[in-house]
């Protein structure tokens, strides 16, 4: 397989998360509607889906083009105290208000090769991140935004509505029944990246360009119908595969659900995925499908196993998720950048 970057910029407020998973549900239902993009068509790659995935995707990260590449990637899920290992003869007072810097240290930057040394990795603040955006839309020349609406990666909006009788095309007296709707918006000059891990026996980087600039066209998950969810693909290029001879661990760039007997420490924060068909099954009787609880991105497995390296992708195919479409699968694979870990005592 090979490894793909395709750079894409919001234009609207999104109502779901860019998370892998749901990017591969929108691309095989793209791949449904359009054969071509993938040869043979959709069946015969799901039968194998389970024994050799012909896409994996990750979920988006924010890229940063100021001098060198760089990517903006949660903080690993590791205890605090390895990512920032007391300092010598520090008072309990100095290590309590150090721990408190930091925690809000979310983000860590990787450069442009996705090489991951976590002695020497740059943990950053969400501030130092709005930061990082202004500048790079300065050097491209766009317009700032003000001062005081730039201080956070992400704005959470919530939208009011009134519910409408369809008898009488009138929100009516009785009931009156609003509801709010919650979506984010990045902040201006945001450019984010998507990883792609791609089988060219199936399908090729143009045809999936091809794919996300239609799901960008149409929208993205939630409230699509009504204008969210809407995005630019600027372009694709082709990456190395991450390596790292000395690995012992995994850091996963969307949610998993990981092998059994593979691994043999977890760190990882959950995330229980409450799925919902799209398109014509989303007015199925049933258009719900059953939760699945995977580990979320940012997730570190540590392994024994040099045999796991072998593969760019670790996690597995995750089936009985539907009642309306038997032969529907959930992406539980997840692209990996290799990690050496220490002792964690």
């Amino acid at each position: 397989m090979k490894l793909f970057e395709f750079t894409i910029r919001p234009t609207s407020g999104f109502g779901t998360p860019l998370k892998g998973d749901t990017l591969f549900g929108h691309f095989c239902w793209q791949t449904a509607y359009d054969a071509s993009l993938l040869n043979g068509g959709l069946a015969c790659w799901i039968d194998s889906y389970a024994q050799k995935p012909f896409a994996v995707f990750s979920s988006a990260w924010h890229k940063f083009q100021i001098g060198n590449t760089q990517y903006a990637m949660k903080r690993p899920d590791l205890p605090i105290h390895y990512l920032f290992p007391p300092g010598d003869g520090e008072s309990r007072k100095e290590q309590m208000e150090r721990r408190k810097e930091n925690m809000a240290r979310k983000w860590m930057l990787v450069g442009g090769d996705l090489t991951l040394d976590l002695r020497s990795t740059e943990f950053v603040t969400e501030g130092r991140l709005s930061e990082m955006t202004m500048s790079g839309q300065r050097l491209a020349g766009g317009n700032l935004p003000l001062k005081n609406s730039f201080k956070k990666l992400i704005r959470d909006f919530t939208q009011s509505h009134n519910s409408i009788n369809r008898h009488t095309m009138t929100t009516g007296d009785v009931p009156f029944a609003p509801f709010t709707e919650s979506c984010m918006f990045y902040a201006p000059g945001t450019n984010l990246v998507l990883f792609v891990l791609i089988d060219e026996a199936a399908t090729d980087a143009q045809r999936v360009h091809t794919a996300l600039e239609r799901i960008g066209n149409w929208g993205f998950g939630k409230d699509a119908s009504t204008g969210w969810g809407r995005f630019e693909v600027d372009g694709f290029q082709e990456l190395p595969l991450p390596d790292l001879p000395s690995a012992n661990a995994c850091y996963v760039l969307a949610p998993i659900v990981p092998e059994p007997g593979i691994f043999s420490k977890y760190y990882f924060s959950p995330f229980i995925r409450f799925g919902k068909h799209g398109d014509k099954f989303a007015r199925s009787r049933n258009p719900f499908k059953n939760p699945v609880i995977m580990a979320d991105e940012g997730a570190v497995f540590l392994t024994s196993n040099p045999d796991v390296f072998r593969k760019p992708y670790i996690g597995r195919a995750v089936k009985g998720t539907s009642l309306a479409e038997e032969n529907t699968v959930a992406q539980g694979y997840s692209i990996y950048l290799p990690l050496e870990i220490g002792d964690l005592t």
